[in-house]
């Protein structure tokens, strides 16, 4: 089964080749997906986020799910000294950095609950896999028609974050600026809430981040600098001629 839909402003495909796991559970992952995006988009004005934002919900009435989304934002921010931060001045609430990884990892834990075992969940270039091994080609920073690195998953995920999709959009909470230390940055972990929330915090912290997210537990980093330096953990997972491509 392979399936691709535009979800939360990007593509996102989902391969799975167990041939017991029908249509049915790609339509709750992408329903699941859908959902998050009406409930925790910062630019839909009735979404749960929003309300929350403009102090028409309290704190402690909010959901479940978007309490555990804040939680995770504060964890991150403190263990950053506040360079990864969701509520920086001028702007609305905007946990987006850590919903997209939360999220599409709940999809793939609804494909693991249906029983599906070999398969690839690839949210805007985040993935989720399973049953591998697949390999994962991460884009070049500076030649978008070139990989500078191919990581192998079996059963984790890996999530990058760049300036040359968005371009600076990334903020340092600690001084209100563009984060430009970094190029790009690769976390390979065992959850994309993991992966991508680390990769996100750490691009925000500038060079320093690459560091900080390759002492994190259970991360593994790829990462070049704004000086055209690599920094590659040794437990980082090259690909080998026999995995699949993801």
């Amino acid at each position: 089964m392979h399936r691709v839909e535009h979800v939360m402003g990007f593509p996102v495909s989902l391969r799975v080749d167990d041939a017991h796991v029908g249509e049915e559970t790609a339509d709750a992952v992408f329903a699941w997906l859908r959902e998050v995006d009406a409930r925790f988009s910062p630019f839909k004005a009735d979404s749960e986020v929003c309300r929350l934002d403009r102090g028409e919900i309290a704190r402690g009435d909010i959901s479940a799910d978007l309490d555990e989304v804040l939680g995770l934002c504060e964890e991150y921010r403190v263990a950053t000294g506040g360079a990864f931060d969701v509520r920086l001045p001028g702007r609305g609430l905007d946990p987006c950095a850590v919903v997209k990884g939360w999220s599409v990892q709940r999809a793939a834990d609804l494909l693991t609950a249906a029983g599906a075992r070999r398969f690839v969940l690839n949210a805007g270039g985040d993935v989720v896999a399973s049953g591998g091994p697949w390999r994962v080609g991460v884009r070049h920073p500076e030649q978008a028609d070139k990989v500078c690195v191919v990581a192998e998953l079996t059963d984790g995920a890996i999530a990058t974050s760049a300036r040359y999709e968005r371009g600076d959009h990334i903020v340092d909470g600690r001084t209100g600026r563009p984060a430009t230390g970094l190029l790009s940055l690769s976390v390979v972990a065992s959850s994309l809430t993991v992966a991508d929330t680390v990769a996100t915090a750490a691009f925000a912290m500038g060079a320093e981040g690459a560091e900080w997210a390759a002492s994190r537990e259970g991360c593994e980093v790829f990462a070049v600098d704004a000086e055209r330096r690599v920094l590659r953990t040794e437990g980082f997972p090259a690909a080998s001629a026999q995995a699949r491509a993801a």
